[in-house]
């Protein structure tokens, strides 16, 4: 799949995802736009790819926002793709511990809006280009949480998932594509960051295969998604799970 002279934004660029999906564009010819907030992190996966434009920013703040899509226009006069995937999981409260509405204004600020936000910035050009969007969401968006310190997490990918057909529905008639895709485990630096106290091996028996999947099996699937091969394709939410939700039936 050639994405020669496309120009595609990754969030959440940094590690992950992100920064396999960032790489594989990147070997397909894209122009690379990747955001993230840890300069060392994305230095580090900068220099996987071929001249890409870094822009250190917090996704969930309105002026690094904007600032994203203005130096994306700037540098390279449009865009082709955007692909929504930084997120994040907080384990602070839930309902009866912690603090829960801290828990969901943090969550709902990088999950939600700064997607919606971020869209909506991009929309115009997008449809210039008749360019399309990914948005990274979680098959924790489609079941109960799991735990109830991950119910913020699991309704914010819930709201993203109408917010992509949503989306999809409203940018259809302008030639957009809109799609979502839903992983289960993968194996990412997310844990980590969350503070969760189990390992990928604890969660690997929650699946059919025993396992968890890599970075770049999700990265392949936004490749797809984002090329021509899939240009009937919108208002759809990929299930990549090892099959986690057919175990949890």
């Amino acid at each position: 799949m050639s994405f020669k002279d496309k120009v595609v934004i990754v969030t959440g660029a940094s590690s992950g995802i992100g920064a396999a999906a960032a790489i594989a564009f990147s070997a397909e010819g894209a122009r690379v736009v990747m955001v993230g907030r840890d300069s060392t992190k994305l230095t580090a996966v900068a220099a996987k790819c071929t001249n890409p434009l870094v822009i250190q920013a917090d996704v969930s703040k309105d002026d690094d926002a904007k600032r994203i899509i203005d130096e994306t226009i700037q540098k390279f006069g449009q865009l082709d793709v955007l692909v929504n995937n930084a997120g994040l999981m907080s384990l602070i409260g839930c309902l009866l511990q912690g603090d829960m509405m801290k828990s969901y204004d943090t969550i709902m600020s990088v999950n939600l809006r700064a997607v919606v936000h971020l869209t909506n910035l991009a929309a115009p050009h997008l449809i210039k280009t008749k360019g399309n969007v990914i948005n990274i969401s979680s098959i924790a968006g489609h079941l109960p949480s799991f735990s109830p310190f991950a119910t913020n997490y699991s309704v914010s990918k819930a709201a993203l998932n109408h917010f992509t057909t949503c989306a999809a529905t409203e940018l259809g008639p302008h030639g957009v594509r809109v799609n979502a895709i839903s992983p289960g485990p993968v194996r990412t630096d997310i844990l980590e960051n969350a503070k969760y106290p189990n390992s990928w091996e604890d969660l690997a028996k929650f699946t059919l295969f025993n396992t968890v999947s890599e970075a770049n099996e999700v990265a392949d699937l936004i490749m797809y998604l984002a090329s021509d091969k899939a240009k009937s394709i919108t208002g759809s939410n990929y299930v990549l799970d090892c099959g986690s939700m057919l175990k949890r039936v």
